[in-house]
């Protein structure tokens, strides 16, 4: 029976998978018109699923395919261009005997001692292209292994220069050549140190620029749910939860898959036979604690590149609305490493999951250093199993009466919703969730989502601008409470003038009850 996967390929006999067809139609006409290109997606994006299928369809149409990975290629063999040259013929050799091509096997096996260079190999890759009834399409997979050698450069070089012959008609090549990778090609600098800039001399500039989105559509998703609900019986909104689940991960396909084996492995009870809409919110809080090597990837890198947690925190701490432009090399990074996304000419984070989980990293760093007594206040907090978020709010008051009164404004500033989330997170850990939700205005707020078993509560957290902004902000914080079916909120605003008052007040706003509160 199928299973949603999170791990290596998706095999479409074993796996549910969403209906990817369209995708793999786009890439199939760049082969068609002999496009070389390079597929640069961070990892568990579903580059190497997407090349599987992809081989599948190109070989219905007729064409010949040789799929080989660098994974498999120790570093000792990119140590020479004679080791290189004949394990890379070998590694065809391997594809050619398994697919049970024995010609190429044969001819490979005759000429493989004869090949010592580049210059070899340039020929033996013409031979074998006469010989072919078919056209012939090179896949790589994992260029990253070598993409800081010099000799992979030359390798592309020696590929550059059989196509532009080809173009001439003075050559034989491959029909399409396709590289797969983290880093294209063009952004190996990155990866070079500033000893070895000298290697980077654009030797892949013949390669076609590459459309393709991998992240799935809305309809993508749905396909998935609804092969899984006919297989197995189980009724579930399959729309409903397409949607959800793009609204939480921007239809990245690991977050897509992973939260739908959580609802059917780990939610959904035996003998249960439907999906209620409250399983989702339950995935998010569930993947959003576990360790997977996904969220580890994630937060290393923005770990290791200071500029790359700056903007991070420009963006989803303070609200700033930054300008998508890849000439700047911070935004570069982080869209390489899956971070950034371009939100119709806005850098965002690229889906609410990781910003929910850049949003822990970040508090966990401020945890470190917070002296909160708000565990040893927990039990107050709870009156007959229910939360009580106004006495939360008091208590949040003295602490940072006590605690950040000496701090200077930037750091406040900086920290302080921060500050409130660290604060917050002891009290409700373990049977609440919080999720923050950014909105771009002059007023910069910041709303969370709180859950605590039953009770849902949204809290804006906001610096405070004036009076004028504030009305505007209890005003959009009325319109965002009447959008969620809520009728009655909670603001937070972080006042930094130096004779500031520590206070609350009680509100009606667009006839919604809205507790304020000041520090």
């Amino acid at each position: 029976m199928k299973k949603f996967n999170t791990t290596g390929v998706c095999i479409p006999e074993k796996h549910y998978m969403a209906d990817v067809s369209k995708k793999i139609r786009e890439i199939e006409k760049m082969v068609a018109e002999g496009k070389y290109f390079t597929i640069n997606k961070p990892r568990q994006s579903g580059k190497t699923t997407i090349l599987y299928l992809l081989k599948k369809h190109l070989e219905k149409k007729e064409y010949r395919v040789i799929s080989i990975t660098f994974e498999d290629f120790d570093q000792d063999i990119f140590s020479s261009i004679n080791t290189f040259s004949k394990e890379f013929l070998l590694t065809i050799r391997d594809r050619f005997e398994f697919s049970g091509d024995s010609k190429f096997v044969k001819l490979i096996e005759e000429k493989v001692d004869t090949v010592n260079n580049f210059k070899d190999l340039s020929r033996f890759i013409t031979t074998m292209i006469r010989k072919s009834n078919k056209d012939i399409v090179l896949m790589i997979d994992e260029v990253d292994k070598s993409s800081n050698n010099q000799l992979f450069l030359d390798f592309l070089g020696m590929l550059r220069s059989k196509y532009l012959f080809e173009q001439q008609n003075q050559d034989l090549t491959f029909k399409s050549v396709i590289l797969a990778g983290v880093h294209d090609v063009k952004n190996l600098k990155l990866k070079l140190g500033s000893d070895e800039e000298h290697k980077y001399n654009s030797p892949w500039n013949i390669a076609s620029e590459f459309k393709v989105d991998f992240e799935l559509e809305v309809d993508q998703i749905a396909s998935m749910l609804k092969e899984y609900q006919e297989d197995r019986n189980i009724d579930l909104g399959s729309d409903y939860f397409a949607k959800k689940m793009h609204y939480y991960t921007s239809g990245h396909p690991f977050l897509v898959s992973k939260l739908a084996e959580i609802i059917a492995e780990e939610i959904l009870r035996e003998n249960e036979s439907s999906w209620d809409k409250e399983y989702l919110e339950q995935a998010v809080k569930i993947i959003l604690a576990k360790d997977l090597p996904n969220f580890d990837t994630l937060i290393k890198n923005i770990e290791n590149n200071n500029d790359l947690e700056d903007m991070c925190i420009d963006l989803i701490v303070d609200g700033r609305k930054i300008t998508y432009n890849l000439d700047n090399p911070t935004i570069e990074k982080g869209e390489l490493y899956g971070v950034f996304k371009n939100d119709g000419g806005s850098l965002k984070i690229h889906n609410r999951i990781y910003e929910q989980r850049i949003y822990n990293y970040l508090i966990s760093k401020i945890e470190n250093s917070l002296e909160s007594d708000a565990f040893d206040f927990r039990d107050s907090f709870i009156d007959n199993g229910q939360l009580n978020l106004k006495e939360v709010l008091e208590r949040f008051q003295v602490f940072i009466k006590e605690q950040y009164s000496d701090q200077d404004r930037g750091f406040l500033e900086r920290n302080g919703r921060l500050i409130f989330l660290a604060f917050l997170k002891p009290i409700i850990n373990g049977k609440g969730f919080d999720f923050k939700e950014v909105q771009i205005s002059q007023e910069k707020r910041l709303d969370v989502v709180i859950t605590y078993l039953e009770q849902k509560f949204i809290v804006e957290l906001k610096i405070w601008r004036g009076e004028e902004y504030h009305k505007q902000g209890l005003k959009q914080l009325a319109d965002y409470l009447e959008s969620q079916n809520m009728d009655q909120g909670y603001l937070l605003s972080f006042n930094f003038n130096q004779n500031k008052e520590y206070k609350n007040q009680e509100l009606e706003v667009k006839n919604k009850k809205i507790f304020a509160y000041w520090v």
